[in-house]
Order: structure tokens, then sequence, then C-alpha cells
């Protein structure tokens, strides 16, 4: 199953967590930033019809009704068997809702975060809970039944109170996917830059430790799975039935093409990569038709090993993986990190909340 990855790296404002290269713009480097977002879909050679489509950013629900469309007009494959858009709350609305079903989306990602009027504040967004049910009644009106809701454990001024009070309201809205991220800490993002370097800006000096957000995780997985939304990834829960099917497509190292700045392609034996600025892409696709600044050979047999032990459902493992890599394998079960099971190896649960240092081990 093959996909298709539109990037839209465009917001409102910027987040104080987000390490992304998003960010606003004026609406001229918007408009050229489009175009060449068309004209770079229009110059691929499809070896394939995509089943998925996933339009991520940055915030792609502040696109025009027109733009969208033209956008989505350029891929074939409608309708898909799945396609998302990413939505900041405050940017829905029962005509929007309306236009993306009309335009062959299904799936809708709402970036929350957090139902926390502090929690909010201090990472600037400015919505509130009653904006987010709100929004998810217009959503389900306009005929989307696969609705996410992004969640991030850590963030400032969070406690396991107020921690709850968000989970409350996924179990109030009953959505049928949740992602929980626990906040990343580095310098690409302005909250990280200032946790680093010890300051107190964007509340900074509130952040819980790491020992606490990763209680918070498992605080959010006990309650996930009590309502029925279980983890299949190990920053993702749904429903059985309702997991992102574009999103299992890196985990199972299945094909897909990424059109947009920073967007990633994988064909199965290679790797490639657009460059990460809008500018700097619109200025590529100008000057010689692609914004590629890079490829690199693929390596299945390592990669299964680092995304696919993020699936709850983990790997089956060959004769040759036990040769490659027995003894890290044996290492972290005797460590408690890993368990096979009904032939499977998978991550435990002190292993998923220790994941970066197990995964990093397969790349060596």
């Amino acid at each position: 199953m093959a996909g298709v990855y539109l990037s839209y790296p465009f917001c409102a404002q910027k987040c104080t967590f987000c390490n992304f290269a998003s960010g606003a713009a004026a609406k001229d480097a918007e408009r050229a930033y489009l175009e060449a977002l068309e004209a770079e879909i229009r110059g691929f050679a499809w070896p394939w019809r995509p089943e998925t489509l996933y339009l991520g950013g940055g915030t792609p629900s502040r696109m025009a009704p027109g733009d969208l469309d033209r956008i989505l007009a350029a891929i074939p494959g409608k309708p898909w068997r799945e396609a998302t858009i990413e939505a900041a709350p405050g940017t829905v609305t029962p005509e929007a809702a309306r236009n993306w079903r009309t335009a062959g989306l299904n799936r809708v990602s709402l970036g929350v975060q957090s139902f926390v009027a502090g929690e909010l504040a201090s990472t600037g967004r400015r919505h509130n809970a009653a904006m987010v049910a709100r929004e998810v009644e217009w959503l389900r009106a306009a005929g989307f039944e696969k609705i996410n809701i992004d969640l991030i454990a850590g963030l400032p001024y969070q406690t396991a109170e107020s921690w709850g009070e968000s989970l409350n309201w996924i179990a109030r809205l009953q959505p049928d996917h949740v992602s929980v991220y626990i906040l990343e800490v580095d310098e690409d993002s302005r909250l990280g830059a200032e946790i680093l370097r010890g300051g107190a800006r964007y509340g900074a000096a509130q952040v819980p430790s790491p020992d606490m957000a990763a209680g918070l995780y498992e605080m959010a997985v006990e309650r996930l799975e009590a309502m029925g939304i279980l983890r299949y990834e190990i920053s993702n829960f749904a429903r059985p039935g309702f997991e992102s099917l574009h999103n299992l497509k890196y985990w199972r190292l299945e094909p897909y093409v990424g059109f947009g700045a920073g967007a990633h392609s994988f064909d199965g034996t290679v790797r490639r990569r657009n460059a990460e600025e809008a500018a700097e892409y619109v200025r590529l696709m100008r000057e010689r038709g692609s914004a590629c600044t890079g490829e690199t050979p693929a390596e299945p047999d390592v990669e299964r090993f680092f995304v696919g032990l993020r699936l709850s459902e983990g790997i089956e493992l060959s004769p040759q993986d036990w040769r490659r890599h027995g003894a890290p394998i044996r290492r972290f079960q005797d460590a408690g990190l890993l368990a096979i099971q009904q032939g499977r190896l998978r991550l435990t649960s002190r292993g998923v909340l220790l994941s970066n240092e197990v995964l990093q081990e397969f790349l060596a």
C-alpha cells in the first residue's frame, strides 16, 4: 500500500514547543510555495496509485478551499482509502469540514496538545476545551468518522491532576485515535532551547521532570486502554480498526512519496529528502524543477528494527536477525526491555519508556 505526504509548513503563529521548520509567512510567500508544490506533484511520474494521503504541517487546515482542491486534484487515486489533514483548533468550521470531505479527505488529526487553559497559554495556543468539543461535533456532522487528538505530556505547569483533566476530555469526546507525545527538549524549539540554557521564559522552569513526564505517559496508556483505545505504536493509540493507515506505512517500510519542504520519500530501496526551509524549497523548484537535496540507500534489514519495534506488534525474527543482532537482543531481554512473544520481538512496557536507547542500538 503506497501513500503520499504533503507538507504545508505555515502556521498562524509558532508554538513554543514546536521544533518543525514551520511558522508564519507573508501571503505572497505562501502563494509561491503552493505554486512550487503543485509543480512538484504534477512533475512526478507515478509508479503506483496511492491509497493513503497525509497533509501535514504547519497548519494545512488554514489552506483556502480552492488551493486545497487544486493540490489534491493533482494526486491520483481519489477516493483514497485514507486521506488525513492536520488541523489546529480554531481553524475548524462547519463549512471547512464540509469542504474537506468534498475534497476527498476522510480523517482529521487535531493538534489539541492539552485541554487545560494554563498549559495552553504557556505554549501560545489560543483554543480551549469547549472549542475543541464544538469542532469535534462539526467534524462528525460533516461525515468524519476518523478523528485523532494529539496530546503532549511534559508541558509547562502540567501536573498529574491537570493531565488527568485532559484525559477526562478524551473520555468525553470519544475519539477513535489519540496520539500521546512526550515533550521533546532540543535547540530547535524556543521552549527546548530555553530549558537547555536553564532559563525561565515560556514556562521553561515549570516543565515536569523527565521521570514525571514518563509517568504521565504511562498514566495515559492505562486510561486510554480502559476506554478501549489501545497502544499500537509508541505514541499512537486507537480503537481496533482505526489505526492510522498512512503512518503504519512508515513503520512497516511501505513506499511513500513526499512533496513539499522537508518532505521525505521512500521507494523501498532509496530514501530522498527535500529542502527543509520553505524559501529554499521554492528557490530550488524554480531553478531546477526539483527540491531534492539528497538521497541515501535504504537498509531495510536494519531499518525494520528501528521502525518495526515501535509497533506493539513488533517484528518477526529471522535466523539472519539472530546472527546480526543476537547480542543486543539477548542483552535487552535480560534487562527487561525486549521480549519475544508468539515468535515476535517486542518492546516491553519498560522498554517503551527507554525506546530511544534500545532502537539506536540496532542502527549501529
